[in-house]
């Protein structure tokens, strides 16, 4: 079997913890490719995710590791079990690896946490309001992949047509309210749909207020994805090159604490709405 070309970034997570487990255990990739009958460089291709790897084969090397935290490896037996593909496979080869990926983690997600300082929240957005920022790309993109991105972006929405689907809590700071893009319409139509999605089941909109006194100027964007485990937890964040995933304990525990400062900050979620409606009015 060839290894693969371009793993998603789901696929290397699960060999992430596969090394991870594995330099807990002290022990060397050499002796962890024997146990499998092969070799150091079946190891490696393993925990890049260049290679697919069987659920057998993740408890036989847990095993070997003396892993103990049994959750976690039921988990990632799972992971090693997903064969299917999801609906964003079919923008493969037509959009940057990075937005399939993002739709794979919300699909995956047990809760999202996401902060704003300048737009809505991408699952979140119009068409015309998604047309105008994909639309100011720079160099301008070409007419079909402008149009693919748009449809990704309205289709990762459906996350919440699931019979369980997943809390999502949105921070969105006051300026992102403010800023027309589109126009006037265009932004009145956007924050009107906000205060739809605001009334989803398990969707939490809060805003920070222009007149906050304690926001953490130094917090950026992001969107944190919480797993079906505390390990597997992943936060994304965007760059002007993509998308950059991000899953060391440190990393994980450093943007959970960002984002619970940023919370105590927040308006109430009636609070909230209000700002959003006044706003929507003012245009």
């Amino acid at each position: 079997m060839p290894p693969r070309s371009s793993p998603t970034a789901r696929q290397a997570r699960l060999g992430t913890e596969l090394r991870k487990l594995r330099e807990a255990s002290g022990l060397p990739a050499r002796a962890a490719g024997e146990l499998l009958g092969g070799n150091q460089a079946q190891i490696s291709h393993i925990e890049s995710g260049r290679w697919g790897v069987s659920a057998e084969r993740v408890r036989r090397l847990a095993t070997f590791y003396s892993a103990t935290d049994t959750k976690l490896v039921d988990a990632l037996c799972a992971m090693a079990e997903e064969r299917g593909k999801g609906w964003w496979e079919t923008y493969r080869g037509v959009l940057p690896a990075g937005f399939l990926n993002i739709a794979e983690l919300e699909h995956h997600a047990r809760y999202l946490r996401a902060f704003q300082t300048l737009t809505v929240p991408g699952i979140f957005q119009t068409e015309e309001y998604a047309r105008t920022i994909f639309g100011s790309s720079i160099p301008a993109l070409p007419a079909g992949e402008l149009d693919a991105r748009i449809e990704h972006r309205l289709r990762r929405k459906v996350i919440f047509e699931r019979p369980a689907p997943p809390h999502f809590e949105a921070i969105i700071h006051e300026a992102a309210l403010h800023v027309l893009y589109g126009g006037r319409r265009v932004a009145r139509d956007q924050l009107r749909y906000l205060l739809e999605v605001s009334e989803w089941p398990t969707v939490v909109v809060r805003v920070i207020a222009f007149a906050s006194e304690e926001f953490i100027g130094s917090a950026q964007t992001m969107l944190y994805a919480g797993g079906v485990v505390p390990q597997l937890d992943t936060v994304q964040l965007d760059s002007v090159y993509g998308s950059v995933f991000l899953d060391t304990d440190a990393q994980l525990a450093d943007y959970r604490a960002t984002y619970d400062a940023l919370e105590r900050v927040t308006l109430e979620v009636g609070e909230s709405r209000d700002v959003i409606n006044r706003i929507a009015k003012e245009l």
